[in-house]
């Protein structure tokens, strides 16, 4: 899967209906997590996203240091639920790693994971800090990388 990044003003209208689709498809739908996915943060990210038989499976955010955590971060991790036994989440976190250091030259990285996915933020290299809490009723850590 070849992976791309984008500001915003970058984005066709095509790819910002599949992003917006695609997260709403996880994180509203099958999470059942009524929340405002369209937080007005989306300008200031730039947009990694991965495309299989030309359309988006694979996406995230990410964000210089200050724009949302004190360190770079990422956030939004999101692959469709039909791809996900493929492999393309570790894929998408590589990617998105590789573009904080390329476009934001930063090592250090921060993230808001849900809980039941700690392991797999482990294995790229994230360490737990502070304590579990509730992000839109669903239970969070913070991680950092680097």
């Amino acid at each position: 899967m070849n992976f791309t990044t984008k500001q915003f003003s970058e984005l066709t209208t095509y790819e910002l209906y599949e992003i917006l689709q695609l997260r709403a498809a996880v994180f509203v739908v099958e999470q059942d997590c009524v929340y405002q996915d369209v937080d007005g943060k989306d300008f200031k990210s730039l947009h990694v996203f991965g495309l299989k038989n030309d359309k988006i499976v694979a996406y995230t955010r990410i964000f210089k240091a200050g724009d949302y955590f004190d360190n770079a971060s990422i956030g939004r991790v999101v692959v469709a639920s039909e791809e996900r036994k493929y492999g393309f989440g570790h894929d998408l976190m590589k990617a998105s790693i590789k573009a904080v250091k390329t476009y934001f030259k930063a090592d250090k990285i921060t993230i808001s994971a849900q809980v039941y996915l700690k392991k797999f933020y482990e294995s790229h290299g994230f360490v737990k800090i502070g304590e579990e809490y509730l992000e839109d009723g669903i239970p969070h850590i913070q991680m950092v990388r680097g």
